[in-house]
């Protein structure tokens, strides 16, 4: 089958993503997010269009880390996807940014086992992510990987510390991956879990799944580039801050403003 030519960015955390794949090759840039993604993002692309020797054109899709995540990043992202994909008429590929943390802990466990970096693609296995999302609650969710590649038990929601440290209680995870493993050391019981506190190659895992969305033909127009948010209120005013902090001694946290809801079931890709 013939490599296509993908473009794959992420800003859904503190670190600026973009990666290319075309038949030579991939090329991938990593460097500082945050406040800087803005101004940064544009650039980075079109140098590593440059240095590949690509143009805009020449992309069959476009792939960005809808969701969740750091609320400015996610908004930088989708706009600027949709304002390249716009240009061309360019599919855009929807990527979950909690299953790139899941991906790339993937590879991070074959390595570990094999000389081969490369994932094995035949293990079944079941993992669950959850990424720091202050304000003391966590974006999480629950994957199984298996010979037909990754599908949602749990979809991403934003939970609070207390009802995830239930649910696991009962059902402890097997493998866990993400920022909130030493952000919240001692509150969130992962029992005997296998863990990957740590991201190794972002970049990379965000192209694996951009290839296989686009062979999966889960390509979408342009104009469908939209962020996942899972966080209703990014922002209080003070008189909201105020009255959250008198209540706070006597409400449960479920009860604040914005809280984390934990309604869902499982979903399948």
């Amino acid at each position: 089958m013939t490599t296509p030519c993908l473009l794959a960015l992420d800003t859904s955390t503190d670190l600026l993503c973009v990666a290319l794949l075309t038949p030579g090759g991939a090329r991938c840039t990593v460097e500082p997010g945050g406040p800087l993604a803005s101004a940064r993002l544009i650039p980075a692309v079109m140098q590593l269009l440059a240095d590949a020797g690509l143009t805009l054109a020449g992309l069959q899709a476009i792939a960005f880390g809808q969701g969740p995540g750091a609320f400015t990043g996610l908004r930088t992202a989708c706009a600027v996807t949709q304002g390249l994909a716009l240009a061309n008429d360019t599919p855009v590929l929807a990527i979950d940014s909690l299953l790139i943390v899941a991906e790339d802990a993937r590879a991070q466990a074959a390595a570990a086992l094999h000389p081969d970096p490369a994932p094995d693609p035949t293990s079944e296995q079941d993992w669950w992510v959850a990424m720091d999302a202050r304000m003391d609650e966590v974006y999480a969710a629950a994957y199984h990987h298996g010979p037909q590649g990754w599908h949602i038990r749990v979809a991403p929601q934003l939970w609070t510390l207390p009802a995830l440290a239930a649910l696991w209680r009962d059902t402890p995870p097997q493998r866990l991956a993400g920022s909130a493993i030493a952000a919240f050391a001692g509150r969130l019981p992962s029992g005997s879990a296998a863990l990957w506190p740590h991201t190794q190659d972002r970049a990379g895992a965000l192209l694996r799944l951009a290839q296989a969305g686009w062979a999966q033909g889960r390509g979408l127009p342009a104009d469908q580039a939209l962020p996942l948010y899972l966080r209703d209120k990014v922002a209080f005013t003070s008189a909201e801050r105020l009255a959250m902090a008198t209540r706070s001694t006597a409400l449960d946290p479920a009860e604040l403003p914005g809280a984390a809801s934990v309604s869902g079931t499982a979903v399948g890709q």
